[in-house]
């Protein structure tokens, strides 16, 4: 039986999670009900440490700061109750009002964490750690002139992304240990899967990030299309940037591909942890097809998929999820735009 401190905290996750991720809010309920806890409360880790990076008005020394602050928070080496007040009280206006809630209630997400086993706390905290360093790092170099590189949006993509899946992954193999014969290389897949969903979220969010004064868009890529960064505005016609945007499109497309074999690597017959990931990869698949038909969007909200595909994707994955060559087939036909961006000439 639940102690009442405990009710209360699972009861606030379920509720801020509808306020925070309208993704994992519908994800999250298909898992079992014990890795339903800790995956949710995972995500909450995780969008506490987005909170502190996506502040406006931090500098990234205090970025970097309160990061490493909430990591001793996380891992009981420092008090939640002083965290939340703290950095409550330094918390932009700006940031949204769920946000702001949520970071009130670090204690009681604080209070899940603490109550899971050793190895799940330890994969919780080893993610947070990994995350928030990571970023503290990408927040000093931050600017509109993007990253460097492809070998740079893959590490930034890594520790936003890449450590989430290793994360997730640890918790699933708990919950299955049948699937520790495959650990090794769903770790490996798990990275690559959490890419596939980031280059989606940066690709559509390209100009609310630049509105912000950042981007984490490779300049060698664009440079590679004789497109000139520095004269980039939303709504560009630049041929050589709807070039990048198909190539970048195409690589998401081939990381997601990753990700769908990552999730046949688990049994068919859990079929909540199946769709936990089918339904994020067929989301990411069809928001980078509407990124590729109209690169010249200038809102992320004009490549957002609409609620009734979100409810063809759920019902669908309900009819197939058993089947790994119906899957297989399925993304297929779904991502084959994608693929054929790759044959395109100067990609």
């Amino acid at each position: 039986m639940l102690t009442p401190d405990l009710a209360q905290a699972l009861d606030y996750q379920g509720r801020i999670l509808q306020q925070v991720s309208r993704t994992f809010a519908l994800t999250i309920p298909c898992l079992p009900e014990a890795l339903r806890h800790a995956v949710g409360n995972g995500y909450l880790l995780c969008r506490i440490a987005d909170t502190i990076e996506d502040d406006p008005e931090l500098s990234w020394e205090e970025k970097a700061r309160w990061q490493e602050v909430f990591a001793g928070v996380v891992a009981g080496q420092a008090d939640a109750a002083s965290f939340a007040r703290d950095f409550a009280g330094r918390l932009s206006p700006q940031m949204p009002a769920a946000e702001h809630d949520l970071i009130r209630h670090t204690p009681q997400v604080l209070t899940l964490t603490h109550s899971f086993t050793p190895s799940q706390q330890a994969a919780l905290l080893r993610c947070v750690r990994i995350m928030g360093e990571g970023m503290a790092g990408f927040q000093r170099r931050a600017s509109r002139a993007g990253l460097p590189d492809m070998e740079a949006l893959d590490h930034y993509c890594y520790v936003v992304a890449g450590v989430v899946g290793e994360m997730l992954t640890s918790l699933f193999v708990e919950q299955i240990p049948s699937m520790a014969a495959h650990g090794g290389e769903m770790q490996r897949l798990a990275v690559s899967f959490g890419q596939g969903l980031q280059m989606t979220n940066i690709l559509k969010d390209i100009w609310g990030d630049w509105e912000r004064g950042v981007s984490w868009l490779p300049r060698a890529v664009f440079d590679r299309h004789g497109c000139r960064w520095e004269q980039l505005a939303p709504g560009t016609q630049d041929p050589g940037f709807h070039a990048a945007i198909r190539e970048l499109v195409a690589v998401a497309g081939r990381h997601l591909d990753d990700a769908l074999r990552y999730t046949l690597l688990i049994p068919r017959e859990e079929t909540g942890m199946r769709d936990f990931c089918l339904w994020a990869i067929a989301m990411a698949v069809l928001t980078l097809r509407r990124i590729a038909e109209r690169p010249d969007f200038v809102s992320g909200d004009e490549v957002k998929i609409s609620r009734r595909s979100v409810g063809n994707v759920v019902l669908l994955s309900r009819f197939i999820h058993r089947s790994d060559a119906l899957l297989k087939l399925s993304f297929r036909l779904g991502a084959k735009p994608l693929a054929a961006l790759s044959n395109e000439p100067g990609l």
